[in-house]
Formats: C-alpha cells, structure tokens, sequence
C-alpha cells in the first residue's frame, strides 16, 4: 500500500508509480484479457521514455494532449507518461466524432493528439475545422489518410527515447481534463488535478476495503473517471494488480472473473443490466470476486449480483467527475436503491432547495450540493468556462445539479436530474450538442432531444427527437437518423424521431421538454430499432 494515503501533498500520480515500482519490482500491476502484462517496474521505465519522448515533440509540462485509445497498455503507458511530464491528458471519448471532437479538440486547444489508427479518419474529416491541432501520433501503423492536414508521427518512436529525468508535478496541478454534458451549451472541460484523480482511487481503497492481495476486474473504458481513477489508479496506490479488457462484454464478463481470479469490480447501471441479462450458467457462483460498486444500484439487479453470483457486498455510490464520489454505501449492510451515504473524512454533502440554496429537512426532495475537506481533492473548474464555473460554485457550494431525498439516516436516494441532460448507457449525452447537429440538416426548423425511459431495468433513457421541418420541407425520420449518424457518436444517436408541426413552448419561448416527455412514445413515432434507418 502507498505509504502516503493521508498526506494530500503527495497525491501524485508519478510519485505512486515510483513508490510501486521499489516496492514491487516485477509484479504485474495490468494484465490484458488474453493479452500481455505490464509490470510496476515496466510501467515505470515505460511511462519514463513516453515522456521524453514527447518532450523531444515539445510538449512542455503543463500542455494539453489530446488522447484518444481505447482501453489497453498503449492508453496505460500513455497516461503515465503525461503524469511524469506533468503534461496534461485530455481524454476523449473513441466514440467521438464530427462536431463533438471538434468541440473538445477545440475548447482543449491541444496542439497534439495521441490516437488509434483506426480513429485518424475522424480527423481527417475536420481538418480545416481543427485550428490548434499540428500533430497527431498513431497508435499502430502511421499511415495517413488521404488528405491528412496534420504531420502524423508513430508512438512507437518512445521505444527508443531516452527518460525523462524532470521535476515531478505536484498535487495541485493539473493531471487531466475530462468532458461531462453541458445543459445549456457544450460540453464542460473538468480540470482534474492529481490531487483530485487521487481521491478518486483512495475513495476506492477506503471503502471497498482493498488490500495488496485484490485484483480489479476493469472493463469500463480508461477515457472515463470511473475505469482511469476508481478502478486502474486505485489498484495502483493499493499496490495490488488489475485485469483489463478493451471493451465491455456481457457474455465474457463472469468468465472473466472466474478465470483471472478477479476481487473486485465496478459496474454502471446499463453494464449491470446486460450482465444480468445473460443466461444463468452452472458456474455462475465459482469465483473470487468479493465486491462490486455499483451506480446505480437498483434493487433488482443488485439482488441478481448477490442471490445468482453470490457476490458478498454489493456497494451503491453517487459522484461526478467535477465533485469525486462524496457517498458510497457500506461494506455489509445493502441497501440497495440508495447511493450511499457520506464519506465524510473528505466531503461536505446538502441537499439544499435548488433556487434559494437554503437546506432542505430530511425526506425532502433537493438538489445536491458538495464541497470537498482536502486540498485538490476537487475539480478546479472547467476548461476555458469560467462563467460555467462561477454558475456551478455559487454560494460556495457545487452544485450537481441533481434531484436527492437525504434520509433521517443520512441515505441518499436519487430522484431525477433537475439539469437538461440525458443519460444513456453510462453516458451523460448534452441535449444542445444533439440539437446544435441535428440543426444542420437541411429542412430542420427546430429540434429538441430529451430522454425518455429506455427498456429493461437499469437501462436509463433513449434519445428522442422532436423535430419541426422546415416549411415546405420533405424531411424524414431517416434522413435525420442518417444524419445523426454521420454526426453524431454512438452513444448520443438518437432512437426515437417524431417528426412535428411545432414544440410547445413557454411565453418566453422556452421550449418545454417536461411536456414533450410526457407525451412518451406514442403513434406517430419512428422507432430506429423497430423501423431500421
């Protein structure tokens, strides 16, 4: 275990990995689904040489960079490597592509981007529309796509780059920045400090109970605070060794377990949902795996996870990536349906009424407010956004943004989100980034994207759009769904389009979403799934 949980100042990223890689030498700390492993000491050398060789590119401490890999060592290496630089990693989302890179790239201001080959298209595709981007390093063959408007250079070149001897960063910096939904405009950079990306992991470690003997099953992708920092950092600073899979698998996920001998796992509610629709199998019960933590935990798959696979403790929890994760529940006491309670050597949590900020009494819908105890254990705001940042931090509280009752016994249970944002498996989708590219189809007149209840439990919401054509117009639901397509990742597509003669509105010319998701999915409504498209 890092000796040094509860002194805030060495909350470092490249001082963990040194530490690890003394203390533990030659064990593994990721091994890959039926792939290779990377020691501590390998990661330490590796993530060494990957900065000075980035730095050889120019790339200073404190530089943005762009990173776009799936999971796997290359993504490991590389996110070491920037901690050791003291540069900064942007995570993007590998599903990202047409105005929703361009935003992030943009707002970023990164001058060079680390992508998988299989992903250089996507930039070629903006080209012109990417202003601070110069540089691009591949993942893979560096082979450029016709017209490729950047100077494109292979990672592999780090094999033979010297390491970096500079200073270490501090837990004040910034390590990474993270994109989470806007409501009313694009998505919000979180600037991450080390601090911060460590509270995330020791959170992990303190109330999972974790020890040097766990193994950390990730399946949930790196790009993301929940599989970079819950899951692969805190297997780090616990000095135990985590098992990695490139992308999620609902039919491979308990034989996974079985066969790595993994401990502990986390899981978001649509990953929980397909797991336990699986069909149930003889040896669904024959593992090591102890725990899972859980968001959200819903009744009915949590009792799948302890009655069908016998999983000791399965632990609910509530967080953002600007706030950490200020509750979990406890290790031996379910209680599922609730987000856990506070964690509260390191978080202040209210729930306060979402106008006036005054507290709320128990049993009394609010929204929830944080603030943190330690030193950059918190978001430093968002990138570039300052009035967004003032707007969230008013009267010294953050505000989440979400609906909560707070029991007599300190439980919190979520109600809703009072912000306009759409969650659909795992992922918080900006209704205005939806409707700003739905918007340059040509026929559209107007277009709003809400959410409504997806099917199955624990699936959260669908995308639908409601959309005016123009006058005179012969627009489709296919031809929006085509469009979305070519614009939009896949997480944010919507399934459902109605094509209508206008949005109800308020007399200030609001459009009021509330009604438009009580009209559900009714006649009339075009249904990708049902409809093809």
């Amino acid at each position: 275990m890092y000796p040094h949980l509860r002194d805030e100042a060495r909350w470092v990223v490249p001082e963990v990995l040194a530490y690890q890689a003394a203390a533990r030498g030659d064990r593994p700390f990721v091994t890959m689904v039926d792939g290779p492993a990377l020691t501590y000491t390998q990661a330490q050398d590796e993530a060494a040489r990957v900065a000075g060789f980035l730095s050889s590119l120019g790339v200073k401490p404190g530089d943005m960079v762009a990173v776009m890999l799936p999971n796997g060592l290359d993504f490991v290496r590389v996110w070491l490597g920037l901690a050791r630089l003291g540069a900064v990693l942007v995570a993007l989302n590998t599903d990202l592509k047409g105005s929703f890179l361009e935003h992030q790239l943009e707002n970023a201001g990164a001058r060079l981007a680390i992508a998988d080959q299989t992903l250089l298209d996507r930039f070629a595709e903006l080209g012109p529309r990417l202003t601070a981007l110069k540089t691009v390093l591949s993942v893979g063959t560096a082979v450029a796509p016709t017209g490729f408007p950047f100077a494109l250079v292979a990672l592999e070149g780090w094999r033979g780059a010297g390491p970096y001897e500079g200073p270490m960063p501090r837990a004040g910096d910034t390590h990474c920045v993270m994109y989470t939904s806007g409501t009313t405009g694009p998505s919000k950079g979180v600037l991450m400090p080390h601090g911060h990306a460590f509270l995330f992991g020791l959170g992990s470690i303190d109330n999972y109970a974790m020890t040097e003997a766990d193994r950390f099953y990730v399946c949930l992708p790196l790009f993301h605070a929940n599989g970079l920092f819950m899951q692969l950092f805190a297997t780090m600073i616990a000095g135990c060794d985590a098992v990695l899979r490139e992308r999620f698998s609902a039919s491979a996920w308990i034989s996974d377990v079985r066969r790595y001998g993994c401990t502990v796992t986390n899981s978001l509610g649509a990953v929980t949902a397909f797991v336990v629709a699986q069909p149930p199998r003889p040896y669904d019960r024959e593992h090591r795996l102890r725990l899972v933590g859980a968001a959200p935990n819903p009744a009915a798959t949590e009792a799948v996870l302890r009655e069908r696979f016998g999983i000791r403790d399965v632990i609910g929890l509530y967080g953002m990536t600007e706030v950490n994760i200020p509750l979990y529940c406890e290790m031996g006491n379910p209680r599922p349906g609730t987000c856990g309670r506070l964690y509260g050597r390191y978080f202040e949590v209210e729930i306060r009424d979402p106008v006036t900020d005054v507290p709320v009494p128990p049993g009394h819908v609010g929204e929830v407010m944080v603030r943190p105890k330690a030193a950059f254990g918190f978001m430093t705001g968002y990138h570039r956004m300052p009035d967004k940042t003032v707007e969230a931090w008013r009267n010294l509280w953050f505000h989440t943004g979400d609906a909560a009752v707070m029991g007599e016994d300190g439980y919190l249970t979520f109600v809703d989100r009072i912000k306009d944002c759409i969650r659909r498996r795992g992922e918080n989708v900006s209704s205005y980034e939806v409707e700003t590219a739905v918007s340059r189809l040509e026929g559209v007149e107007e277009v709003a994207a809400y959410g409504v209840p997806s099917e199955g439990a624990g699936m959260e919401e669908d995308i639908m759009l409601a959309v005016v054509p123009s006058p005179g117009a012969a627009l489709t639901p296919e031809a929006v769904v085509r469009h979305a397509a070519r614009e939009l990742p896949r997480y944010a597509q919507p399934r459902y389009v109605q094509i209508v003669e206008a949005l109800p509105k308020t007399p200030t010319a609001k459009v009021q979403k509330a009604k438009l998701r009580e009209r559900g999915v009714g006649t009339g409504v075009w249904d990708r799934v049902r409809d093809g498209g």
